[in-house]
């Protein structure tokens, strides 16, 4: 049992007869009133994303994880293909249970959270960044430069990104996972 001051990013609970990962969290110590944590949960089972208020000291179930690297392999309508760089096991992951798979591109080595009681995978996490290609984006106008202007640009992948003005077809670019927005060009 663990309790609300253990609450981080990524930590799977259960929570109402389902397994929950959160994914946002604010420790809130208001002027009056007991302290309690804001969490933002996503249900590991069916993809579902709750907001959810815990009070100060409440006693939560956290689920006893595992982390193992895996290595990305294709996309089969829903599902995704992934293969243990140790022992080339492979798995297969619905799309909900993924947080930005369209930044995923195929060889990508991920890390996949599995409950160690029933050896069930329950999430994948992504690296804090990826470097992609643009595969198509419009020309920049010159002399546009004034503000921080942007434009879409359609990745390898196939995800969407603004982009700065300055970025063209060939480029490639460094993206935030996280927020899933462009951070830097990369010079090779």
């Amino acid at each position: 049992m663990a309790n609300t001051s253990d609450i981080r990013k990524g930590l799977c609970i259960k929570y109402n007869n389902d397994i929950f990962k959160i994914i946002e969290f604010l420790h809130v110590k208001p002027g009056k009133g007991p302290a309690f944590v804001r969490t933002k949960l996503r249900s590991v089972t069916t993809g579902k994303v709750l907001d959810n208020t815990f009070s100060g000291g409440q006693k939560i179930e956290d689920v006893r994880v595992e982390t193992h690297k895996f290595q990305y392999l294709y996309k089969e309508g829903e599902t995704y293909h992934f293969m243990n760089t140790e022992d080339y096991s492979q798995i297969q992951l619905p799309e909900s249970s993924l947080d930005r798979p369209e930044l995923m591109k195929e060889g990508e080595v991920v890390t996949v959270i599995i409950n160690s009681e029933d050896q069930m995978p329950l999430s994948v996490e992504m690296p804090a960044n990826v470097i992609l290609e643009v595969t198509e984006t419009e020309p920049g106008l010159k002399g546009n430069t004034a503000t921080n202007a942007t434009k879409p640009a359609t990745l390898e992948t196939g995800a969407r990104v603004n982009v700065p003005l300055f970025i063209n077809e060939g480029d490639k670019i460094k993206v935030d996972t996280d927020k899933g927005q462009y951070q830097e060009r990369v010079k090779e």
